[in-house]
């Protein structure tokens, strides 16, 4: 169940140890394909849904937004306007992803992702606030799979598209942009304009 591939996330980041993150994402999109559509909260006119949606109980999606492929929203979020959610993406509760671009992530607890962002292929822990404009890449130029720096040793995923690892409390200034395969510790502050590797 997603609850418990939530759970998990959160155990692992309570470590507050860097960690082969990817395999949380990797469980996400077999998990993924088996959601079902439930909504249990408030789904505006004018928003597209094309593809399985579970809303939970006090969740908005608001107009202007798009849904494409199996997503999951927990309880008391709020989504849009205009916001893009793609296949695979776990949103847990209390949060707020609003004019943004979220694909195949897992976002925690009351984390916000308000303005002009895109977070791919991530984990984004909980209580994290990404500035308007943060960008996550998850993909090489030249498509080799993306490296880790875990424990000063390079470990490589094996994925062509990976994001990034926050940790808890992790805040990005406006228009900062996080290499593929970067990972943040709990509470660190990203700069405006910052590139982080």
């Amino acid at each position: 169940m997603i609850e418990n591939l939530i759970k998990e996330a959160e155990m692992r980041l309570e470590k507050n140890v860097p960690f082969e993150f990817w395999e949380l994402i990797e469980l996400a999109e077999k998990e993924m394909q088996k959601l079902e559509s439930k909504t249990e909260g408030y789904v505006e006119n004018g928003v597209v849904v094309d593809g399985n949606l579970s809303l939970g109980k006090g969740s908005v999606v608001k107009a202007g937004s798009r849904i494409e492929g199996n997503v999951f929203v927990g309880n008391n979020c709020v989504i849009g306007p205009n916001a893009y959610l793609r296949k695979g993406t776990i949103i847990a509760d209390n949060c707020f992803v609003g004019t943004s671009e979220v694909k195949n992530s897992i976002i925690l607890n009351d984390s916000k992702i308000p303005h002009f962002s895109y977070v791919g292929d991530s984990v984004i822990g909980r209580n994290c606030n990404l500035g308007a404009g943060t960008k996550i890449a998850n993909l090489r130029h030249d498509n080799k799979s993306v490296k880790v720096n875990l424990n000063g040793n390079k470990v490589d995923s094996g994925r062509r598209k990976l994001g990034a690892l926050f940790f808890d409390n992790v805040k990005t200034g406006v228009n900062s942009t996080i290499n593929c395969g970067t990972i943040l510790e709990k509470d660190s502050k990203v700069l405006p304009n910052e590139f982080r590797k």
